[in-house]
């Protein structure tokens, strides 16, 4: 656990380099899986596996901005409990619905940008519509920032497995890639921009793959129930010529 601490401790705040030496913590074998993780969200995270996404966004979501939002409104001493019990719901919720994800991640830091511009003594009256209507801008523009966050969730993910994949191969360049920090933004980047345009502009959204795979089987279904029709007529019309 510990060690897991130290690997995630960069990702609490801004240290590229930190994020980029993930890749020292992992084995050959984790670093497999989590390549093939990473592509598998380029390729169809926004979709169905978005979940995999929305999760630990929501655990996100309430360890960075509900303490504060608790402390405004007055529960203080309370903070880190409201805190935590929060990112365990918001987690839990993001994998059940994960429009959910969406909603608070855009809601919460829409609605207290308004509040801080409002001021003190309106403080409350301009977190609240705001913070709907900005959930409600991101659940409208649910597809492109579900796909959005899964590939660059994928990218990353692909890049760090790669580079602990083929640390023991390759030692040298993939150092060298860990030392150039922004190179290796970048390629991850790269992954991530092609997944974007693969599944925004040649998968078929979610719903019309959903309905494409109904009309399917619904065509299945109707072709055997044809089959069964004209065997029973063949059969109903053989056994009437024996009559004859």
């Amino acid at each position: 656990m510990e060690t897991l601490q130290r690997a995630l401790e960069p990702y609490k705040h801004f240290d590229p380099a930190g994020w980029v030496a993930l890749f020292r913590f992992l084995p050959v074998w984790a670093g497999l899986v989590m390549s093939a993780i990473g592509v598998a969200m380029l390729l169809r995270g926004g979709g169905m596996l978005f979940r995999a996404v929305a999760g630990p966004l929501g655990l996100v979501i309430g360890q960075i901005w509900i303490g504060p939002l608790a402390a405004r409104l007055g529960f203080g001493t309370q903070q880190q409990q409201i805190a935590l019990g929060a990112s365990a719901l918001l987690c839990v919720l993001g994998f059940v619905v994960p429009a959910s994800s969406v909603f608070f991640g855009f809601g919460i830091p829409i609605g207290l940008m308004a509040a801080n511009l409002a001021g003190q003594s309106d403080w409350l009256l301009g977190f609240v519509p705001a913070f709907i209507i900005g959930g409600a801008l991101g659940v409208v523009m649910e597809r492109p920032i579900s796909v959005l966050l899964a590939t660059l969730t994928g990218g990353w993910l692909t890049l760090i497995g790669l580079m602990a994949a083929l640390s023991p191969a390759i030692p040298a360049l993939v150092e060298k890639l860990a030392g150039l920090w922004p190179a290796a933004v970048s390629v991850a980047s790269c992954f991530a921009v092609a997944g974007f345009g693969y599944q925004m502009f040649v998968l078929p959204p979610p719903e019309k793959a959903a309905q494409a795979k109904r009309d399917k089987v619904m065509a299945k279904k109707a072709a055997a129930e044809k089959k069964q029709v004209e065997k029973r007529w063949a059969s109903y019309t053989k056994d009437s010529g024996k009559g004859d």
